[in-house]
Order: structure tokens, then sequence, then C-alpha cells
């Protein structure tokens, strides 16, 4: 999302204006190497445009210093951000999933906005030592998934804009390691240094 004085209206838009203006238009995320920061810096790279990274320590202060117009823009996930948007204090551009975001479905992906094949979310699971018993993974897997269709449980995980998978451990562990390769070929590609 972008603060209101930002000209651009749309991802195509903020493109056009970060290469004018190299290196000019500064960023913010809730921390160095977190998934908004990787977000950002593949954003930077599939959209060949150079912009300054402001980290913070977490999402208040930088959603605070983007409505003040201290930055420029913002990576972050949608619930810290959400409110600001309705009330016009942001202006969504577009999500960084494959997918639309169930609470805000006018706003397109970054892939719809024009740039092909972007993909990155946050998500969330569960996992174990490599050495815990398979006979107690399958059955902490079993009960995860019965409080997973429990509607109250879907209810509240749809009120954050997240979805359930509950897709089965083996999958999930594919999953972690397609993430962990994806997010090692930005930090490499992107030259990310530990500060």
């Amino acid at each position: 999302m972008v603060h209101p004085s930002v000209p651009a209206k749309t991802v195509k838009d903020l493109i056009a204006l970060a290469k004018a203006r190299p290196g000019q238009l500064h960023y913010a995320s809730p921390g160095a190497g977190t998934v908004q920061h990787l977000a950002a810096e593949l954003f930077k790279l599939q959209a060949k445009v150079d912009m300054l990274h402001v980290p913070y320590k977490g999402s208040g202060q930088s959603i605070v210093d983007l409505i003040a117009g201290q930055v420029h823009l913002d990576f972050d996930s949608v619930p810290p951000v959400i409110n600001h948007v309705r009330a016009g204090k942001l202006r969504a551009l577009a999500v960084t999933s494959a997918k639309r975001f169930s609470l805000l479905p006018d706003i397109p992906t970054i892939t719809e906005a024009g740039v092909p094949g972007f993909d990155m979310s946050t998500w969330w699971g569960l996992v174990a030592p490599g050495a815990v018993n398979k006979d107690v993974v399958s059955r902490l897997h079993g009960e995860t998934i019965k409080l997973l269709r429990q509607p109250d449980v879907k209810e509240k995980i749809a009120f954050v804009g997240a979805e359930t998978v509950g897709n089965s451990p083996e999958e999930f562990g594919a999953y972690i390691r397609s993430e962990r390769a994806k997010y090692a070929r930005i930090v490499k590609d992107a030259n990310i240094k530990v500060d």
C-alpha cells in the first residue's frame, strides 16, 4: 500500500514512478529479513525497480510512519492495515499472494496488476522435530484437521483474511522446502546481508 500523496494508483503506476525516480521511493517493512521485506525485494527484482528499504521493528511503527507520510509505501500483512485502507488513510495497490484477499476482493494481486508469477504470502503451520514418532504426527494432524473444520475456528481464521489448508504432513513439508528455496533465491538475488 502507498501513502495517499504518492501519485501511483496502480502497480503499473508505481513501477513507472519507481523507474522515473530510482532509489528515491522509500518502502517500509516490519523488519529486515521478514516475509514482507522479502516480498518487497522480490517485487523490486521482478519489476526491475530500485527503492530504498526502511526496516522497522514491527508493523506498528512502520504503519504509523506510512500514514504520516514519512515513507512512501509499505509491504505488510492485511490485518494491521485493512481499517486504514478502508478509511482512505492508505491506498492498497495489490496483494502479494497468488489469489485475491477475501477481505479486500476488489484489490488485484500483483500478478493481475502486471508482474507475472508474483506469489508471496504469509503462512502458518504446525511443525515438530524430525524424530517425533509418525503415529504422534498422524494423531496431531488428525486433531488439527478436526479443529480447522469447526465453524467458529474457520470463522476466526477467515476474519483475518486467512484460509485453512489442512494438507498432509508430507505436502506441508514439501511446501516448506519450496518456500525455503524461494526465500534463499530472493536473499541471494537481492544481495541481502545480515546487519
